[in-house]
């Protein structure tokens, strides 16, 4: 935390960031690793309880995370220049959306309470909360949506 510049996601353009502030802005919540739904009519994305099979559940975060690809190709690599096509599928609760939308980070994010724990406590995260891919067909997964937060 100390290559980090004091309340940057307060100050810093999420395109000026530097890589340890940009990964920084995770909170380790792992919803952005859970399966979604996306209603084709409307555009709606309901998240899922069914977990990418590199979630560790514990920990809400991926096992593989630096060589995610080789295990699932079509994971996305979110970056500042593909916020604009990627947000909306991100939890509402995830830094990453927030800022983009220009809205303040939550009291519990890591970077304000200073404990990754934070996330955990204040029940956003998926902790101990998923189903696994291989063990839930895809015709089961509608029956696995969880509400988010708004």
């Amino acid at each position: 935390m100390s290559d980090l510049r004091p309340k940057f996601w307060e100050k810093v353009p999420l395109k000026e960031m530097t890589t340890p502030e940009w990964e920084a802005l995770c909170d380790g919540c792992g919803k952005c690793c859970l399966n979604k739904l996306e209603d084709e009519d409307s555009g709606e994305v309901a998240l899922t309880r069914v977990a990418c099979r590199l979630l560790d559940d514990a920990t809400c975060r991926c096992v593989h995370y630096e060589n995610r690809h080789q295990f699932v190709p079509d994971c996305i690599v979110l970056r500042p220049d593909n916020l604009d096509t990627h947000a909306y599928w991100m939890p509402q609760t995830c830094a990453y959306r927030l800022l983009w939308q220009g809205k303040p980070l939550y009291d519990w994010h890591p970077l304000i309470s200073g404990t990754q724990q934070s996330v955990h406590d204040a029940n956003i995260s998926v902790q101990f909360d998923t189903v696994s891919e291989f063990d839930t067909p895809f015709e089961e997964w509608e029956d696995h949506i969880i509400e988010e937060p708004t």
